[in-house]
């Protein structure tokens, strides 16, 4: 007779915690279905958060976002006067060139020009509208690239240059008059 309690004993020990069909359900919906119902609920509610609110004043908010302007244009007032090379040093390039900030060439410094002027006038005057290096590209700020060539003028001769000033551009209008007459 101990044979069989033998026996008994050692299926019971090789039993695992699930013993009936019932069981077995339960357990299969709480370790397979429960975390996937999770995971797709978590991620409902992370991607309804960039979703517009269902007002109409949300809407057309979240619509005029999507389509804005790209860019735009601005008109300034051409017959402002044109300022001279040294107001545009003391408004803009005196910042970094009086002081030699960021490597800028010093204002009067004969040697740091010596050879920036030996690239010439248009070298210059295009790395003074495109940036170069540390200085940020000038063309298109507050002054005109006519204005920022009178500047780039002024701080070479004072470093040693002898360039002429530029011209002054033409107005449409009075070009298309002095070309009638």
């Amino acid at each position: 007779m101990s044979q069989p309690s033998h026996d008994s004993a050692h299926a019971e020990a090789h039993t695992g915690p699930i013993k009936s069909p019932k069981q077995m359900l339960t357990a299969s919906l709480l370790g397979f279905v429960l975390p996937v119902c999770v995971i797709i609920g978590l991620v409902a509610y992370v991607t309804s958060g960039n979703k517009p609110g269902a007002g109409a004043a949300d809407s057309e908010m979240a619509l005029a976002k999507r389509i804005q302007k790209v860019g735009m244009v601005e008109i300034r007032d051409a017959n402002r006067p044109l300022r001279s090379g040294e107001d545009v040093f003391k408004a803009q390039c005196s910042a970094c060139h009086a002081t030699g900030a960021a490597g800028a060439p010093k204002f009067q410094d004969a040697a740091a020009w010596g050879p920036r002027i030996g690239a010439g006038f248009e070298a210059l005057l295009n790395s003074a509208l495109k940036g170069k290096n540390a200085m940020g590209a000038q063309g298109g700020g507050d002054f005109s690239d006519f204005e920022i060539g009178r500047a780039v003028v002024y701080m070479a001769n004072a470093g040693g240059a002898k360039f002429a000033e530029p011209k002054a551009p033409v107005a449409e209008g009075a070009a298309a008059d002095a070309a009638a007459k």
